[in-house]
């Protein structure tokens, strides 16, 4: 379900019972623009507290993954470090039954004198948020500024005292009574859904929750007068007490092909027959299975949006390219009908006269003749006319040529663009981006990279790299330029070169020397290759990978980064795999 008031509930007690009597804070990260993460020392171990006021996955949660952070802390992450640095976590506490919690923290002003803070985090949508309030409840720093011109109704601007959103005319459900449920339940229409009922009635209730509460009551599309207040209450009230008393499961909602779909603070059966419900320990695990990739993703996508619009743009200036030259090639295919119109020509040259328009012409060189209409330029002789058909077929020979040519170039850059841009697909650290806009620039983009400058001293990203079952060395290419370094660098001309068949990818590198290694370890090799190649977007089918000794693998003159010819190779067909995540450089 979305992450609601409910759901906020749950994970907020958790983080209670997780810090007991305190925490102390120890560092304060921003790892990307709308999160900011805490690190939070309890005893001997580390928690890290993740609070995403983004608009597509707000929350509040645990987690015990680790993020990138950038090199240069933003200003909001200054300012909580500035007044947080060694204060302790006491309590976390929803706000009423809404989407907002307070962390209350004891720590020190500029004077040393103690004194309570406040982080307000609001995971609202849209309207998320992230506030760090003085002892007086005044905005000391707010994550993202509301001013005049973007609300009339709540400002949210440093220096303001603190004010909740404007309420909504609902009722919470924590504290309604039986009367009060059956007073509500009578006025509204019995001809609505029944899920509808709770949505605007109660407060704090993702629509996924209500539509569980209704399925348990009346079933699948239920409508009010379908199901006795009784009923309905019992199911309601159940269902809040359990989520009051802290009865609740961390719960992963599996699609029909096992991939995850949403969370949940309890099982969902609503859904109907295919999903699954898979449950966590806790919700600092559930949130981490159901958010890295996805946050990876969209991590990934932010800081790339150079590189993404470089890539876009360069494609579709090639298509446009590529259909032009095309077109201009189907043109070149009339140039053996200019050479025998002039031919023809020639061979009647005594029957012309300068001053002919039009003139039928039998080819005797077709079987049977065949009589031709020529159309001539009045202003030339018969033999001047013969030229000029000659020169076009002599034009279009040549272009058909070069026009060959062209096509081929621009067809090899659109398949290097494709390469690059399925490496950034996988992209997961800012190394990583920071080596595909370097073999960017080298490849001849730094006319379109503005304000981008190679760093001097930058370090390269190192290969994936794991081990087989049977001990071998595996390792796998990040980018083009990795993977000519991979190849014929770093392998043995005896090691094992795999790569997906005809499609972007990795070089993936076997290192056996010579040795031959199990079926196993042939199979897991080229399992990878499926996986880091843009073949794994297919989803469960198997993949051809491509598979030879590192001495039949060459790279052509001139030839782009990653591109290599090979012979003597096998085929495998496997399921695309990949290891765990990248190892960090």
């Amino acid at each position: 379900m979305a992450y609601d008031a409910g759901m906020l509930r749950a994970v907020l007690r958790e983080i209670n019972l997780s810090i007991g009597d305190g925490a102390k804070l120890e560092k304060i990260y921003q790892p990307a623009r709308d999160e900011v993460t805490l690190t939070l020392r309890l005893g001997k171990a580390i928690r890290r507290l993740v609070i995403n006021a983004g608009t597509s996955s707000p929350r509040v949660c645990l987690s015990d993954l680790t993020r990138e952070n950038p090199a240069v802390a933003p200003m909001f992450c200054m300012l909580l470090r500035k007044h947080l640095a060694g204060a302790r976590l006491l309590r976390c506490e929803q706000i009423g039954f809404e989407r907002a919690a307070k962390f209350v923290f004891a720590g020190y002003d500029e004077m040393g004198y103690a004194v309570e803070k406040t982080l307000v985090a609001e995971v609202m949508g849209k309207y998320s948020n992230l506030m760090l309030l003085d002892a007086e409840d005044k905005i000391t720093a707010v994550l993202r500024p509301v001013d005049f011109t973007t609300s009339r109704v709540r400002q949210v601007l440093p220096g303001m005292k603190y004010e909740l959103p404007p309420p909504q005319d609902k009722a919470s459900p924590l504290t309604e009574t039986r009367e009060g449920f059956f007073k509500k339940f009578g006025e509204y229409p019995p001809e609505l859904p029944l899920d509808k009922f709770i949505l605007s009635t109660y407060l704090g209730t993702s629509r996924q929750a209500a539509q569980e509460i209704a399925y348990r009551a009346g079933g699948a599309g239920a409508l009010c007068r379908d199901v006795a207040a009784d009923a309905l209450w019992e199911v309601f009230s159940g269902w809040f007490a359990d989520l009051d008393a802290g009865r609740v499961t961390p719960t992963l909602v599996t699609g029909p092909d096992g991939t995850p779909v949403d969370f949940a603070y309890t099982a969902e059966t609503y859904r109907g027959a295919g999903y699954g419900n898979r449950v966590y320990p806790d919700f600092a695990g559930l949130f981490d299975a159901f958010f890295a990739e996805r946050d990876r993703v969209e991590r990934t996508r932010q800081r790339a949006q150079d590189l993404i619009r470089l890539l876009s743009a360069a494609k579709g200036r090639l298509m446009r390219k590529l259909d032009a030259q095309t077109e201009e090639l189907a043109d070149t295919e009339r140039g053996e009908e200019y050479r025998r119109t002039g031919d023809l020509i020639i061979a009647n040259l005594y029957r012309l006269r300068r001053g002919d328009r039009v003139v039928s012409l039998i080819d005797y060189t077709a079987d049977p003749p065949l009589e031709v209409t020529v159309e001539l330029d009045p202003r030339l002789s018969p033999a001047d006319n013969a030229e000029r058909f000659y020169k076009h077929y002599r034009k279009a020979k040549t272009a058909k040529t070069i026009l060959t040519e062209q096509i081929a170039h621009c067809r090899d850059e659109l398949a290097y663009l494709d390469t690059v841009e399925s490496f950034l697909d996988r992209a997961e650290t800012e190394q990583d981006l920071t080596d595909l806009r370097d073999e960017l620039y080298r490849a001849g983009y730094a006319s379109r990279m503005k304000n981008y400058a190679p760093a001097k001293q930058s370090k390269p990203s190192r290969p994936t790299e794991t081990v087989t079952p049977g001990g071998y060395r595996v390792l796998i290419g990040r980018n083009n330029l990795q993977n000519d370094h991979l190849t014929f660098r770093v392998a043995a001309k005896n090691d094992l070169w795999f790569h997906a068949k005809g499609v972007p990818g990795s070089h993936v590198i076997l290192l056996c020397d010579g040795a031959e290694p199990s079926a196993e370890d042939y199979t897991f090799a080229a399992s990878l290759a499926a996986g880091y190649s843009k073949a794994n977007a297919a989803g469960g089918a198997t993949v051809p990978v491509d598979y030879t000794r590192v001495c039949n693998v060459k790279k052509p003159a001139g030839a782009r980064p990653g591109f290599v010819i090979y012979k003597t190779n096998y085929t495998a067909y496997v399921q695309p795999e990949r290891i765990g995540e990248w190892q960090k450089g």
